[in-house]
């Protein structure tokens, strides 16, 4: 009968466990030593090694003849604990049997000395899974256990494990087994079976474990199906054909292609792909360049491991949108399932995602800013927008004299009296010494900053006062994006060297209070119509 590679290879003594050096050395001196406890608590993650070495411990200590605190694997106490056939060592999954009267059977046996081996060994796993009347009767027999007796307890999440249990236990946290360690691993398991498998599929099938060594290892049994385990082989079993569709949707994301996004999530979604676990993978496919980015030493041994390295390159999302598009996602993946139609929520993300001009709030304006800040530092200019329709030439009018154009308008107003202002001289440009010496002076700050940021401050007049500059943008994009903290600095250290003294920068975005003007004065502007 065939085994699986996780059970095949499941490690026997303590030196075979692989990335638990801190606890395995620890347990072994204390068999070593005799200096054993009457209650474990293993803590940790799935597949890192919790029940294999409470298995181990428990040869260990009834083992005939212990090496160096490892159990022999060969004498009749772990031959028997190995097959099962000794009853003094039982294995509960509290999962399915947490009720009290499980944990009252225990401790009524547990009074009575073992038959076949020197200590009574109880694995309990997922021990947090017990109930409330349970955990009061295992505390009984923790508080005053019988010298032929140990507990180890097993569990993934030890915040639901009392503090009564806890105080009364040796506790040791497993930690998740690096990338490297597994597919060192899963070389020697597959050179063993004489299964060829290439170094990047062993480092892409160690990154897809997640710190698990036993879904390493059955990752590998899932693929071991061809000749030859490669990065394709392993993208193919495991379904993880929609990597290549997940990268189109990222390139729509990046290139604000709405509709072909919305395509290929419709494809995506009649084939049976879930909509939440097509946005779920574009957020991992995101988090892992993000992790690239952010940590290019240790980035490729951080990645989920879903997505080759090579599809992960060449993106040229800005941060500040990528950040925007992963905070989108996991919104969006929360309120997916309080959704009554999934697919249309998914299609709403997608949109947002391709199209940030359709959203005003702070954080979509700052995605914007910073496509346009990448743009501007890559001497790139985004062009006008094309009409949706080529509009039709306009008609050519004939050329007439000035006074043969008349307007009528439809409801005759009185006429109004001049303006006592009409005759006044009209207001001359400040060109005082003062107000000279001040454009010199904010040309001069201008050439001290980035020269994108200076482009956008020009045509704006500032308002110089005592240690401080003022300059009113109005509102709008231009304003969030100078009233950033690092560009507000920028600013203040420029004014600060030019004035000589330390100078404040104010950018404030009051609407202009001019007042409106009549759309009729804008047509007595031309001197060919006239009005009657």
């Amino acid at each position: 009968m065939y085994k699986a590679l996780y059970r095949k290879y499941r490690p026997g003594t303590f030196d075979d466990v692989i990335g638990q050096e801190h606890i395995t050395s620890t347990l072994r001196n204390q068999v070593l030593m005799g200096r054993l406890s009457h209650a474990y608590l293993f803590v940790g993650t799935r597949g890192t090694g919790k029940t294999t070495c409470a298995k181990i411990l428990s040869k260990a200590v009834n083992c005939h003849h212990p090496v160096d605190g490892n159990p022999c694997n060969a004498c009749p106490s772990c031959l028997g604990i190995n097959t099962g056939s000794i009853l003094d060592v039982v294995e509960l999954d509290a999962a399915s049997n947490n009720g009290v009267e499980n944990i009252r059977a225990i401790r009524d046996e547990a009074v009575y000395t073992p038959s076949e081996v020197k200590k009574r060994v109880y694995i309990v796993d997922e021990v947090h899974m017990l109930s409330t009347a349970a955990f009061n009767a295992l505390l009984k027999i923790l508080e005053e256990p019988p010298e032929h007796l140990i507990f180890i307890l097993a569990t993934t999440e030890l915040h639901k494990v009392p503090a009564t249990i806890l105080s009364r236990c040796q506790r040791f946290s497993f930690k998740r087994i690096t990338a490297e360690d597994i597919s060192q691993r899963l070389d020697y398991v597959a050179e063993q079976e004489g299964i060829d498998l290439t170094k990047e599929a062993s480092m892409m099938l160690a990154r897809l474990a997640d710190g698990s060594m036993r879904d390493g290892l059955s990752l590998m049994d899932q693929c071991r199906s061809a000749q030859r385990i490669d990065e394709a082989q392993v993208i193919s079993c495991i379904g993880l054909s929609g990597a290549e569709e997940t990268s189109k949707l990222l390139k729509c994301v990046e290139k604000r292609d709405t509709s072909s996004a919305l395509e290929i999530l419709d494809g995506l979604y009649m084939a049976g792909k879930d909509p939440g676990g097509v946005l779920n993978e574009l957020s991992s496919m995101m988090r892992d360049i993000m992790v690239m980015r952010m940590a290019s030493k240790s980035g490729e041994s951080l990645i989920s491991g879903t997505f080759p390295l090579s599809m992960l390159r060449g993106y040229r999302i800005p941060t500040e949108k990528l950040v925007w598009c992963m905070k989108t996602l996991q919104t969006a993946l929360t309120e997916l399932d309080r959704s009554p139609d999934r697919r249309t929520s998914a299609e709403l993300c997608l949109i947002r995602l391709t199209n940030e001009n359709l959203f005003t709030d702070t954080e979509a304006l700052a995605a914007r800013i910073s496509v346009l800040e990448d743009r501007i530092a890559n001497g790139v200019v985004a062009a006008a927008p094309a009409p949706a329709e080529k509009l039709s030439e306009p008609e050519a009018i004939e050329d007439v004299e000035p006074d043969e154009v008349v307007c009528e308008p439809d409801i005759e107003e009185p006429e109004e009296a001049p303006s006592p202002e009409a005759d006044e001289e009209p207001a001359l440009e400040d060109t005082s010494p003062e107000s000279t010496g001040n454009d010199v002076k904010w040309r001069q700050i201008l050439g001290e900053i980035d020269p994108a940021k200076a482009g956008l401050l020009n045509g704006f007049t500032p308002i110089f006062g005592d240690g401080q500059i003022t300059v009113n943008t109005g509102p709008g994009f231009v304003y969030i994006l100078l009233n950033r903290p690092d560009n507000l600095s920028m600013l203040e250290a420029a004014a600060t060297k030019v004035m000589g003294v330390q100078t404040r920068v104010t950018i404030t975005d009051k609407a202009s209070d001019a007042p409106g003007t009549d759309k009729l004065d804008n047509l007595r502007k031309f001197g060919n119509i006239k009005f009657e």
